[in-house]
């Protein structure tokens, strides 16, 4: 086994209460478990199956009505002997993993600047400082999660979920179940799927993702030759993915800050409450409302969701 740790400086004001709830939206905590101030997470990262177990420190309770800077300690533990190159292309890994699943991609102040004064989502903002988005360990994770959670509610797209990783993926030398790579999905059968309540069109939609990314042939890294943009176009261009699904995975897994998450039926409620109106907007005057908040769409979705489950603190 390969061990080494990375320390990220925590602002003060940070969300750990937010980021714990996430990440315990599974009650059988198959691949994440928190426990007090720690939280530990399972994935695999280049077909290996990684655990990362982050310690928070220093932190106040902001529930408490205080807070300081703290630090995140985060002590990535990989199964296997890896060679120097491995070791390197995982550290880079794994410290990327750990920075989304913190929510350290998007820093919240520029949006709350931005809506301070707006008559629309002031209020949320002065509400609710300091709100993160947190995002799922990888890109590969947070497309599947969309995939598997699209038009269906939490409970039942969390147990999906499970059972996605109960199938496809590993477990780490610690117990804990790693979220699965592409290979691991890729390699299993329709009918698998089928069986564990995947409808025909998610479980399809799921071995045509992953086998597209094992093979190669869609590319999820970003790079000065492979921009978010194109990224979008190639995932657009799979049967089964839509408009939803590329947004919320741009959201979850790169930390995109300008997604429109026009078609969110949540999204819809929350703004139906706070323009006091009888019914959703539609989606095309949806999108035109979240237009006046680029390019920070992505911190507009995010106050708008946690609107409709405020915190007693906030």
């Amino acid at each position: 086994m390969a061990s080494f740790a990375f320390t990220f400086e925590l602002a003060p004001g940070y969300r750990l209460h937010d980021v714990l709830a996430f990440h315990r939206r599974d009650t059988e905590a198959v691949a994440e478990q928190v426990e007090g101030n720690r939280l530990r997470k399972g994935v695999m990262l280049s077909g290996v199956p990684v655990l990362l177990d982050v310690s928070f420190e220093g932190l106040v309770d902001p529930s408490a009505g205080a807070s300081a800077p703290g630090q995140a300690v985060c002590t990535v533990h990989a199964d296997g002997k890896l060679s120097a190159a491995a070791r390197r292309r995982l550290e880079g890994q794994a410290h990327d993993a750990a920075l989304n699943i913190l929510g350290l991609r998007i820093d919240p102040a520029p949006f709350c600047a931005f809506a301070a004064d707006d008559p629309l989502l002031g209020s949320l903002v002065r509400a609710q400082p300091g709100l993160l988005i947190v995002q799922s360990a990888t890109v590969f994770e947070a497309l599947t999660w969309a995939v598997i959670g699209q038009q269906i509610n939490l409970s039942f797209a969390i147990t999906l979920r499970r059972t996605l990783i109960e199938l496809a993926g590993r477990r780490h030398s610690s117990g804990l179940w790693c979220y699965p790579g592409p290979a691991d999905v890729a390699a299993l059968e329709l009918d698998t799927l089928l069986a564990r309540k995947f409808s025909r069109a998610k479980a399809e939609t799921l071995l045509r993702l992953a086998q597209l990314v094992q093979s190669g042939a869609l590319d999820l890294e970003l790079s000065p030759t492979n921009s978010i943009e194109q990224i979008s176009a190639a995932l657009l261009a799979i049967k089964g993915i839509g408009p939803w699904t590329v947004n919320y995975g741009l959201l979850r897994g790169y930390g995109h800050a300008d997604c429109s998450l026009h078609g969110d039926v949540a999204i819809r409620a929350a703004l139906q409450a706070l323009l006091g109106e009888d019914t959703k907007p539609a989606m095309a005057r949806t999108e035109q409302l979240l237009a006046r908040y680029a390019p920070h769409r992505t911190m507009a979705a995010a106050h708008l969701w946690a609107s409709l489950h405020p915190r007693a603190s906030d």
